[in-house]
């Protein structure tokens, strides 16, 4: 608002004044107020201050972390989102509490403590040995000085101390173990029936007066978004790269800081053909798909063309490129996939392996060992990402200069032809939607969307590039009428009536189960089709339902006493009436293989639960006053 003013009446004499007056009292008041800001408080912790710089550090710290996780997807308004203001005072009030607490325990961390955790650091080592010059290069890097990331590592060697002696006398004893694997591990077997909606849709009545019933009940639902159409100016930091030169020091610098995203992983090259099939198929659909798998492989193994069989059987995505997937690493596939292809040798073709897909037949054509790429290898790969930097940061000042010159009230595509750019329009979108030519504009949000009509966004950067958005359109979001949107209001009236019926079918067969009928007698009556899942875990995808944790859940709550649950289950594909029909129990042998990795995901877990509890109870007894409390945004 203010600055809109100024941009108005930049020229007028009253404007000059003020500007004068302002200038006055920044130098009065932030004179003192920057001086008197080191002795802001803003929490006491048992009588113990939390000063504005500590909470600076720690907020500016947080963000960057939250930066860092984020990358192309963060923006100013997750902060607020994410409260982070927030979190960075109760984070800072819990390492606080929490070396009360060492303290009083008699728990500490010498000089010498911390010289040895930072010298035994890999990243600050070369060769195995700690490298000085390597330890003030990353700390630079990162903008952080060496009091700093000290002090960060004592506390952290502190943090470790104090849970060694909270959990020196916590463990988990055998009978835990087994129950958490056999929760995990033990399987039951269900019968079901399934009531589609879709069954339903034809005994639907509906006429116009229920349509626009069910209209004014779910309008929201149909609600127009708001769209706006821009204009904006790109500035892209490729057309600012021409005279930067980058120094060899640069280079060795980046690399030695950089040395960990030079190790290659060792990879494959393979070829593949793949024969569809589903995890439910039937046994006969699946005999007969492995069948032709396997004559295919026959061919295969006496010679005939890897590719040339791919382009004639394949039915994967890869068909028409003879099923050539290039270079890969471990992880990149499904793991049946991944582990046989990693133990063919070059030239080798692989057994059938089954996935989630159906049969592959694998042959690898070519095999990358793991190595660290070296400096002369990825010279010309650093030069460029230096280059990018600087030719990114001038773009950075050319998008900021533009606005802060830009009068006010004034049209972006003149303004930018002034400055020897082009201005270019959108067309109308929506919040969420991609703009062509945008990367990542789906992303603007509200900072574009709370604009009115010609006002004009700060510098945003999308997907590498700058941009300058000026709001040239607007259209306000509106409900349509019923004749506008019709044919969908009345798909949606009767899938939802239908889903409905099918809900009350399914709750009144399970009424007649729980009164004595018989499930296969029942079935048949009714004219349903009873199916049985196969043994499953609380973990797995239910064969012929899907993913579908509340049904586990209620599923192994039944038994020989309970075969039927309170209420039938709805999800989107329909309503389920379930009967339990088995338990299995765990293997006792793989138990024992297994005990110790269960062991340490249960003590992993009861650490972190007894942690949080005792953090709790330390807050709880505390004495914590908030002297600046922290919200809104950044």
């Amino acid at each position: 608002m203010v600055l809109s003013l100024m941009r108005k009446h930049a020229k007028s004499w009253l404007i000059k004044f003020l500007i004068g007056i302002i200038a006055v009292v920044f130098v009065f008041y932030f004179g003192y107020s920057f001086t008197s800001d080191q002795g802001m408080k803003m929490a006491y912790v048992n009588g113990e201050v939390i000063s504005g710089p500590e909470y600076q550090k720690a907020y500016r710290d947080m963000i960057s972390a939250y930066q860092i996780r984020y990358k192309d997807m963060w923006n100013e308004n997750m902060i607020k989102m994410l409260d982070l203001k927030r979190k960075a005072l109760e984070t800072l009030i819990e390492q606080r509490l929490m070396t009360q607490a060492a303290k009083r325990l008699g728990i500490d961390v010498t000089e010498s403590e911390c010289q040895k955790a930072i010298m035994s650091y890999p990243a600050f080592q070369v060769d195995g040995q700690f490298d000085m010059r390597r330890y003030q290069s990353l700390l630079g890097h990162n903008h952080m000085n060496p009091e700093d990331f000290e002090a960060a590592m004592t506390q952290e060697l502190l943090d470790k101390k104090l849970k060694q002696f909270l959990f020196a006398f916590l463990d988990v004893t055998e009978q835990e173990v087994l129950e958490y694997y056999t929760f995990i591990n033990e399987k039951i077997n269900i019968g079901f029936v399934e009531f589609k909606p879709a069954d339903f849709k034809t005994s639907v009545k509906f006429d116009q007066d229920a349509l626009k019933n069910y209209l004014e009940t779910h309008k929201e639902r149909y609600r127009i978004p708001k769209k706006i159409n821009v204009a904006y100016v790109e500035i892209d930091p490729v057309a600012f790269k021409g005279g930067i030169k980058v120094t060899e020091k640069e280079i060795q610098s980046f690399y030695e800081y950089n040395n960990e995203s030079y190790r290659q992983p060792r990879q494959v090259k393979a070829r593949h053909i793949l024969f569809k099939l589903g995890e439910d198929a039937l046994k006969d659909v699946e005999d007969k798909v492995k069948k032709k798998a396997e004559e295919v492989l026959a061919k295969a193994r006496q010679g005939v063309d890897f590719a040339n069989l791919a382009k004639e059987h394949s039915e994967g995505p890869t068909k028409s490129k003879g099923g050539d997937l290039g270079y890969f690493k471990k992880g990149q596939m499904a793991p049946p996939f991944d582990e046989a292809a990693f133990k063919l040798k070059k030239g080798e073709i692989s057994d059938l392996v089954r996935t989630q897909f159906g049969y592959h037949i694998i042959k690898v054509e070519d095999i990358k060992e793991a190595e660290t790429k070296s400096l002369e290898q990825v010279r010309d790969q650093i030069a460029e990402a230096l280059t990018m930097n600087v030719a990114t940061e001038r773009a950075h000042e050319k998008g900021l200069s533009l606005i802060d010159q830009m009068p006010y009230d004034i049209k972006l595509a003149p303004y930018a032809k002034q400055h020897g750019l082009e201005a270019k329009h959108s067309g109308h979108f929506a919040k969420g939607e991609q703009v062509s030519g945008i990367a990542g504009s789906e992303k603007m949000g509200e900072a574009i969307f709370v604009l009115e009509k010609n006002e004009i966004t700060e510098l945003i950067e999308l997907g590498g590039k700058f941009y300058i958005f000026q709001v040239a359109e607007s259209q306000d979001s509106y409900l349509p009428e019923l004749k506008d949107v019709a044919e969908k209001v009345k798909d949606d009236y009767t899938t939802y009536f239908a889903a409905q019926e099918a809900t009350s079918a399914a709750t009144n067969y399970l009424k007649e189960l729980k009164e004595g009928k018989p499930w296969d007698q029942l079935a048949r009556e009714r004219r349903v089709k009873v199916e049985e899942t196969g043994f499953f875990t609380r973990r797995d995808r239910i064969s012929k339902i899907g993913y579908a944790p509340k049904l586990a859940e209620v599923a192994f709550g039944l038994n020989a006493d309970k075969r039927y649950p309170d209420e039938p289950f709805v999800n989107q594909q329909g309503a389920f009436v379930i009967r339990w029909l088995g338990r299995e129990g765990i293997d006792e042998k793989k138990f024992r293989e297994e005990e110790k990795e269960y062991r340490s995901s249960l003590v992993e877990t009861k650490h972190m639960r007894v942690f949080e509890n005792w953090l709790q109870n330390l807050r709880k007894k505390a004495d914590i006053e908030i002297v600046t409390p922290v919200t809104g945004g950044s």
